[in-house]
């Protein structure tokens, strides 16, 4: 009976002096263990902060420099780990931890599709700046000022006092019109004539009165030009450009012109005309107006003698 339970307490007695030995010989790896360790947590804090510095002269997006503080942090930490675990001599760790972060980023890649589109987006739009808070852009037939920007979406404030929420992902694949990045905007004004009007006394007014107009830059550009022939009157364009943005607005400035050329009209008595038809019977087989209307007074008149 002695003998049978001597036997596992040697064993386990062997089985603790390994591990003794074991540990004793693996106290100079832990020492180097423990001083890399120390090193690389410095070497993540500086390095940290010399990423933000180079990067910083790049872009002043915050999202995008916090975001890169942390994985350069995180990735020199990430190596010290690596490299500890060699020194202590748990290589097969060390391959397990690969693979498994390996299916686990493969599994969230799937998972959250769009919103890695929409962040790695993010990163690309931080770079190129195509746009910047203040601007006004246009994407997909929404258009409004840009209010805040993260790694994700792009808000927009349109001009009717919404907040828009645009993801990155359609930024990027999309086309923006930004109507900041140059400073100015081109106007269009769309009118017309009476065809009894003399066009060339047309565009001098027009000019004369766009030229006269505060607020509008480069007068020697405005253009004008006849457009088409059309149904009642003789349409023209009137091209000019302001500061944009700037005070007074694009669109306080379009009414302004508008009513410029209105009341220049006005004093010259030039006819902006409203939309006329004209109804000719007398084509091809038809017969005129007035033949209809003698015959239909000719029924009227025989229907009363014969009554």
């Amino acid at each position: 009976m002695k003998l049978a339970i001597e036997k596992p307490v040697d064993t386990v007695v062997a089985k603790l002096e390994g591990w003794i030995d074991a540990f004793i010989s693996m106290i100079p790896n832990m020492v180097v263990a423990v001083l890399v360790f120390i090193f690389f947590l410095l070497l993540a804090k500086y390095g940290t902060r010399l990423a933000v510095r180079i990067f910083s002269k790049t872009s002043s997006n915050v999202a995008l420099k916090n975001l890169l503080s942390t994985v350069v942090h995180w990735m020199i930490l990430g190596l010290g780990i690596f490299i500890i675990l060699g020194i202590l001599g748990l290589e097969k760790a060390v391959t397990s931890l690969l693979a498994g972060i390996g299916v686990v980023g493969l599994a969230l890649g799937f998972a959250f599709q769009d919103i890695a589109a929409n962040f790695v987006s993010g990163v690309i739009l931080a770079f190129r700046k195509p746009y910047r808070i203040g601007d006004v852009i246009e994407v997909d037939d929404i258009m409004g000022k840009v209010l805040r920007t993260n790694l994700r979406v792009t808000v927009l404030e349109t001009f009717q006092g919404q907040e828009v929420y645009i993801p990155n992902k359609e930024l990027l694949q999309g086309n923006i019109i930004n109507y900041s990045s140059l400073s100015h905007r081109q106007i269009i004004i769309e009118s017309g004539v009476s065809y009894a009007e003399d066009l060339e006394q047309v565009e001098e007014i027009v000019r004369k009165a766009i030229g006269s107009m505060d607020g509008i830059i480069r007068k020697d550009e405005i253009i004008f030009d006849y457009e088409e022939f059309g149904g009642s009157s003789i349409n023209f364009n009137t091209r000019f450009w302001i500061e944009y943005p700037g005070e007074p607005g694009y669109l306080a400035m379009k009414s302004k012109a508008i009513k410029v050329i209105k009341n220049a009209f006005d004093e010259q008595d030039i006819t902006i005309p409203f939309p006329i038809r004209t109804l000719d019977f007398g084509i091809k087989g038809g017969e005129n107006l007035s033949q209809m209307l003698l015959a239909q007074q000719e029924e009227e008149d025989h229907s009363d003698e014969a009554s």
